[in-house]
């Protein structure tokens, strides 16, 4: 048996507990690598000054969408090469390869006109402080000029991570971030010994962009050499619009889901920017929580993109007791994450806050914040656990109405109504209440998926 037949007989065959396990595990502890370098850039750029770090998390926003853009052609890539492996079709696998190579170049593109253009008007609009302009614009400035490196990364981990290959992702997202993080204050204070001026919070985002490059190096390597499932070949590299097009109706539903993420990290920091008190700290605060909240939802999107694959897969291979096998999989250890997150965020609020060097209303602000945030956490889980399906199984679409109920069509409007309360702390009460309509949506739809998809799959095999 070849090394190819026994990858399609682990997505096939394998007991759906461990195979969830097997794959997701990797990209949990990767992606929770890739959360804990989040969190140092910031531990080191509030050394500098909190305006400092009110310009890393205005700077999310465009981060967020460029990784969306990054993730949402990788995804659809991702979606339709499992389907093709699951339909022994490794030629439209192959096709599906190189077109998501051609969107994602594509893609790349638009970043870095936007990094050269747009990156001192974007935060000369938001903020009046010259720190917080300069060393934002610096920042976002390199991060987008020098993007391909993330574009590459995320999607020869998405190849690798389609064909069953997960713990080559744990090599190049840990890698990069391990790079990242030691390179930081080499970078943002400098380095005597090895030539390197100080650059304050531009070097963050030369570390950053310097450790996206080293994995985008690795990932292809690994799939050039230890990924027989995919040819990158140059006759693969051509334009094939009906696999374009399939690509994209998974692919842009999930650029939208993260963009609409950027609309409304952008809305509430205009939001919180508005208290004339707090403004700005309150601003730092949010970005403060994104970091942190990522070490409770990196695993849990690992597990997810986990998860889509092998519902992918099964759905192509017409296996409906693997797709709900693996959805109840997935949902008990979103729950389990999510309740942990919510225990550390409601308990240690204090220690979480103090390594960033906050001062005392920083402090005061994100206690108030990580306590009434993570309420939503376990409601979350539950919202994205069954989402998989909806991306796995083409229908995006629904993703993205779910996205919008939860970050924008509820939360923004909700959070502008509390702050007219002109109490800042009020404003967090907007994401549970905007998880519970999240929610309801999110069952309605999977109740659909379950009736027109996933059912008539168990009658067909009766």
């Amino acid at each position: 048996m070849d090394n190819n037949t026994q990858k399609l007989n682990k997505m096939h065959t394998m007991p759906v507990r461990k195979l969830l396990f097997n794959m997701a595990l990797p990209l949990a502890i990767s992606m929770l690598v890739q959360a804990f370098y989040n969190v140092v850039d910031s531990i080191y750029v509030s050394q500098i000054s909190e305006s400092a770090v009110t310009s890393l998390s205005l700077a999310f926003p465009i981060q967020n969408l460029m990784i969306g853009c990054a993730t949402g052609s990788a995804v659809g890539m991702n979606a339709l090469f499992s389907k093709s492996l699951g339909e022994h079709n490794h030629e439209k696998a192959n096709k599906t390869a190189g077109n998501g190579i051609l969107a994602s170049l594509a893609m790349a593109a638009m970043f870095v006109i936007f990094g050269m253009l747009g990156a001192e008007g974007y935060y000369a609009m938001q903020s009046d402080v010259p720190e917080t302009i300069s060393g934002g614009a610096a920042y976002v400035g390199i991060c987008c000029v020098w993007c391909l490196g993330i574009f590459a990364e995320i999607l020869g981990e998405r190849l690798l991570q389609a064909s069953g290959r997960t713990i080559y992702t744990l090599f190049t997202q840990g890698t990069g971030a391990i790079l990242n993080i030691l390179l930081d204050p080499v970078f943002i204070f400098g380095c005597a010994p090895l030539g390197v001026a100080p650059m304050g919070i531009a070097g963050a985002a030369v570390a950053t962009v310097t450790g996206q490059w080293v994995a985008a190096v690795l990932a292809l390597c690994f799939n050039l050499t230890k990924n027989p499932d995919v040819q990158l070949a140059p006759k693969y590299l051509e334009f094939d619009w009906p696999i374009m097009k399939k690509i994209m109706t998974v692919g842009i539903p999930s650029i939208v889901m993260m963009a609409i993420g950027s609309v409304m990290n952008f809305g509430m920091n205009q939001i919180f920017l508005s208290f004339q008190e707090y403004g700005e700290t309150a601003a730092g605060v949010f970005g403060i929580y994104f970091k942190l909240q990522s070490f409770v939802f990196m695993p849990l999107f690992g597990i997810n993109n986990a998860a889509i694959s092998i519902i992918a897969y099964n759905y192509g291979a017409c296996q409906p007791k693997r797709i709900t096998g693996t959805l109840k999989c997935s949902l008990t250890a979103a729950m389990t994450i999510m309740l942990l997150g919510t225990a550390a965020f409601q308990l240690i609020p204090d220690q979480l806050l103090g390594i960033f060097h906050p001062s005392s209303t920083f402090l005061e602000l994100g206690q108030s914040a990580l306590r009434i945030v993570s309420l939503h956490f376990p409601m979350a889980a539950v919202g994205i656990a069954l989402g998989a399906s909806f991306q796995a199984m083409g229908a995006g679409i629904y993703s993205t109405i779910t996205s919008l109920m939860r970050q924008i069509v509820v939360l923004l409007p909700a959070a502008f109504l509390l702050s007219l309360t002109g109490d800042v702390h009020n404003v967090w009460w907007a994401f549970p209440i905007s998880e519970v309509i999240s929610l309801l949506t999110t069952l309605f739809f999977y109740s659909r998926i379950y009736r027109n998809l996933i059912k008539p799959l168990y009658q067909t095999n009766a």
